[in-house]
């Protein structure tokens, strides 16, 4: 009975997930008028996107819809050429790429962010410790109770509850997962051979719900539950964040700071051709944040209607200028300025012309 429960609550909060998603996702076009822009995919981003095609709006008129419907989502939408531009947090692969119908496909790196681990554990008011090999543990339900020895070692002094821990993953292709198993794969050697990364893996345990806005819901209406989301839902839904090892040995909550320093040594190394298809998770630095990540704007290389290419591509150097200047007011880190400088580079070789 209480399984059974417990997953008509899953079902019912990944549908309120998505319908809070489908409903903020549409507020860019509601004032009226043709939509300009469409696009479509990662929920990691959402916050600051949204308000960036707001504030767009009304500084140029130009509107542009976007649908939070997760990273795998856009990627499709895009490759089948169903709307102007994708977003995504994981990078798309070879395959991938090979597959899109309107040719090659530029990844344009937009703010950093973070995956936390967030959790509902009743009585407990200060912030977690965890490792990479105990957040691996509870993902491969091989740890079970809160009280299990392995999350009391890490955490002297608190009093963890013998309760059951109930793990809340993505159900839907997500960019936010493959940051999350991106990070697990690298630093714990059992997750790489059992579970592997991807935007969508083969959960050992746990429910699914649709979204950052599904997890962050479902984790904050159910006791002894635990999952992962993008920080701003975290900070949005008031729920708790775990402070992680990193490789430096030192416990790290997300934050601006710690996201940037995650990111200061591998922008200053890129190749003058780089393709932005980068990994910052496990970065090494005594104040780096562990779970970091880029999220990227896909656009195709060619684009086939010029208006409407000229006009995604004034947005891409709004954003990467203008729009920076509030992602910390979202709990997101802007790009570092030098690598701002070569992302705007990489824009200008988007074509107007229609050519393949």
């Amino acid at each position: 009975m209480k399984l059974a429960a417990l997953m008509l609550l899953a079902v019912a909060c990944a549908k309120e997930g998505a319908n809070n998603s489908a409903t903020a996702s549409s507020t860019t076009s509601s004032s009226g008028g043709s939509v300009d822009l469409t696009g479509a995919g990662a929920t990691f981003p959402y916050p600051i996107y949204s308000k960036w095609f707001s504030d767009y709006a009304t500084a140029t008129g130009v509107k542009i819809n976007y649908q939070s419907i997760g990273s795998g989502g856009g990627i499709r939408q895009l490759s089948e050429g169903t709307v102007d531009f994708g977003a995504s947090d994981g990078p798309m692969s070879d395959e991938e790429l090979a597959k899109a119908k309107g040719g090659p496909i530029l990844h344009i790196p937009t703010v950093l962010g973070a995956d936390v681990i967030t959790y509902n554990v009743p009585g407990v008011t200060v912030p977690l410790k965890l490792t990479s090999s105990a957040i691996a543990d509870i993902f491969m339900g091989r740890i079970r109770k809160w009280n299990d020895s392995r999350l009391t070692s890490l955490n002297p002094g608190v009093s963890l509850p013998n309760q059951d821990i109930l793990v809340v993953h993505r159900s839907d292709g997500s960019g936010t997962t493959y940051i999350f198993t991106d990070y697990l794969t690298s630093a714990v050697p059992a997750w790489k051979t059992s579970v592997g990364k991807g935007k969508e893996v083969k959960w050992p345990v746990g429910l699914g719900a649709k979204g950052n806005e599904g997890v962050a819901g479902q984790v904050k209406q159910t006791p002894g539950s635990v999952g992962y989301v993008e920080l701003a839902y975290a900070k949005q839904n008031n729920l708790p964040i775990a402070a992680v090892r990193n490789k430096a040995g030192q416990f790290v909550q997300a934050s601006i700071e710690a996201v940037t320093a995650a990111a200061a040594e591998t922008a200053k190394a890129l190749p003058a051709n780089t393709d932005y298809r980068i990994s910052i998770v496990d970065a090494p630095g005594a104040g780096s944040y562990p779970i970091s990540s880029f999220t990227w704007i896909l656009v195709y290389q060619h684009q086939t209607d010029a208006v409407k290419g000229k006009k995604l591509v004034d947005f891409l150097n709004w954003a990467l200028t203008e729009g920076e200047k509030s992602a910390v007011t979202l709990d997101y880190a802007p790009l570092p300025a030098e690598m701002a400088i070569t992302v705007k580079a990489k824009i200008s070789t988007i074509d107007l012309a229609g050519a393949k």
